[in-house]
């Protein structure tokens, strides 16, 4: 597929709450710069329910044209009719290339979009560029994060999720000009409906200002709790090295790590992570960072703003100790 096949490269606007998710300004930054001199218009879709100030944000951040769903049926997110507007629209306009970021609606919409569209997704891209003849190359992680993989999409178009923080942001300029095109909602047929907005968001790992990792310093699935613990009472969540994940004590979407969530906290607490490439990969960008160690040769201190040498099991319960006499118990 070569770049004069298809005009537009359309960017999923996420939205939850009525507010675009910040992975929307990421995505406009990445195809600015890749519509370049080339004969691309970067665009975006929205869908949501008394949106129309957010499109014109999108316009600020580089969409040159916001094709806008706005209906009270798209305040929270039913993957079935999404995909069908996302779907109807895709068909309309043709485009060269589909972005999602890759939240848990990015993850869940894009195939079902990919599916009907009969192409093909990348998932989970780290970055995307446009060679020579005008061909669209995905990067993403393979073989576990050993290696790179670039992929080249032979179906259109090409569609691709993007990994939260990754890319640079697009900057605001108010001087911008777009269009917003009012679209016309499809109805849905289907019954099911995702409704306990909590499940939609998820864990909200890559979002998280404070996270509290466990690395193999853990002894067993059960003390978790002694982290969880420690993230409420930051108003934190609960992160994990990629071992732990492997061996099923904690679920994958708590991962931290070059093949799981890239994360930018304003503090990151390592509890008994050693730091491989891998790990370090996904949190080394944190404005703050606690590693607790036994370990005084442990890559993860060459990284970390305050090292800790010595036993989790004594130097979090003390944390937490601390913190409940410092905010009150009943936190």
């Amino acid at each position: 597929m070569t770049v004069s096949d298809k005009r537009e490269m359309l960017i999923f606007a996420e939205q939850r709450r009525g507010r675009v998710h910040p992975v929307a300004f990421e995505l406009l930054g990445k195809a600015i710069e890749l519509s370049g001199n080339r004969d691309l218009t970067v665009s975006a879709v929205l869908l949501g329910k008394g949106v129309r100030g957010e499109a014109q944000e999108l316009i600020y951040y580089g969409a040159k044209k916001v094709y806008l769903f706005d209906d009270p049926s798209f305040y929270n997110y039913d993957p079935f009719l999404y995909k069908a507007n996302l779907v109807a629209l895709a068909r309309k306009i043709n485009p060269y290339a589909i972005l999602f970021g890759s939240t848990h609606i990015g993850r869940s919409l894009a195939p079902r979009v990919a599916a009907d569209l009969q192409t093909g997704l990348t998932a989970d891209c780290t970055d995307l560029s446009i060679d020579e003849d005008g061909t669209f190359i995905q990067t993403r992680p393979a073989f576990t994060g050993n290696i790179l993989a670039h992929i080249k999409t032979k179906t259109t178009p090409s569609m691709s999720t993007v990994r939260y923080k990754v890319m640079q942001r697009a900057s605001r300029d108010e001087n911008r000009e777009g269009v917003v095109v009012n679209m016309t909602p499809l109805s849905s047929d289907a019954s099911w409906k995702v409704i306990c907005e909590h499940i939609i968001e998820g864990i909200g790992l890559a979002d998280a200002e404070v996270i509290v990792s466990g690395g193999r310093g853990l002894k067993r699935p059960e003390d978790f709790k002694m982290l969880e613990e420690l993230a409420k009472l930051l108003g934190g969540v609960v992160g994990s090295s990629r071992p732990l994940v492997d061996e099923g004590w904690i679920g994958k979407e708590h991962q931290v790590g070059f093949s799981g969530n890239t994360v930018k906290p304003k503090l990151y607490i390592a509890c008994g992570i050693s730091g491989s490439p891998q790990h370090l990969a996904g949190m080394r960008d944190s404005e703050i960072i606690i590693a607790i160690n036994l370990d005084p040769s442990a890559p993860i201190f060459r990284y970390a703003d305050i090292g800790i040498i010595g036993d989790i099991y004594e130097v979090v319960p003390r944390f937490i100790e601390i913190l409940q006499s410092v905010l009150g118990s009943d936190l």
